[in-house]
């Protein structure tokens, strides 16, 4: 099945006070022409799910700063001071996780998992308001799935049928939340036709994308 889509496509699923997972690490493999798409859009009260904010002036920093971000679950926000005011004066909500709790946590929504027992965090902050089970004598923290209405990811390559390959550390957390949305819009720099791609190559299946736009080049 043809997952090409444009513009107007994406605009169409976009609403406010959505749910929505944006790949990548300080902005490398983030989709930055759909972030943009949603800047355009002016979609409002947005939960966002990503490792970071990237910076004020790229990729999810830019939903920060316009307001369009109610909370955004991140595992840091050290390189957006605009995030971290807009926490202090109580206009955007911050959920801060441990990077590798989080990864779990999104590969927990996509795997249809009921959560993931971690050491990380007991007999700390992280551990307020959470279940703690001893499993062999030593205390976990039960961490809960993360899904999302809309994952927006970033791949290096794609067939017309969404099969992604990812360019090395652009890989991030691009595939895990590809699993975790119900629904996935890809942005990739080079769009082959069915049979294109090295079947050995894919790393993330067509099955999982429901959308796919053509980005800018940048390899």
């Amino acid at each position: 099945m043809n997952k090409l889509a444009a513009k107007d496509d994406v605009l169409a699923r976009l609403k406010d006070g959505q749910v929505i997972m944006i790949g990548g690490f300080l902005n490398t493999g983030t989709p930055e022409m759909l972030v943009n798409i949603l800047v355009e859009q002016k979609v409002k009260n947005l939960t966002i799910i990503a490792n970071d904010t990237a910076f004020p002036d790229k990729g999810i920093g830019k939903l920060v700063v316009n307001g369009q971000a109610a909370r955004v679950i991140v595992s840091h926000i050290g390189t957006n001071p605009e995030t971290g005011r807009r926490m202090h004066t109580g206009e955007l909500k911050v959920e801060l996780i441990p990077q590798g709790t989080l990864a779990e946590r999104i590969r927990c929504g996509g795997a249809g998992l009921g959560g993931v027992l971690t050491p990380t965090g007991v007999g700390t902050v992280v551990a307020e308001g959470k279940e703690q089970i001893v499993s062999g004598g030593k205390p976990y923290l039960l961490e809960l799935p993360l899904k999302a209405d809309i994952a927006l990811i970033k791949a290096w390559k794609a067939d017309k049928y969404g099969n992604l390959v990812y360019n090395r550390a652009a890989r991030n957390f691009n595939p895990l939340m590809a699993m975790a949305a119900e629904f996935v819009i890809a942005e990739a720099e080079e769009i082959l036709e069915a049979g294109g791609l090295d079947p050995d190559q894919v790393m993330t299946p067509g099955a999982c994308v429901d959308m796919l736009i053509q980005g800018e080049k940048i390899w």
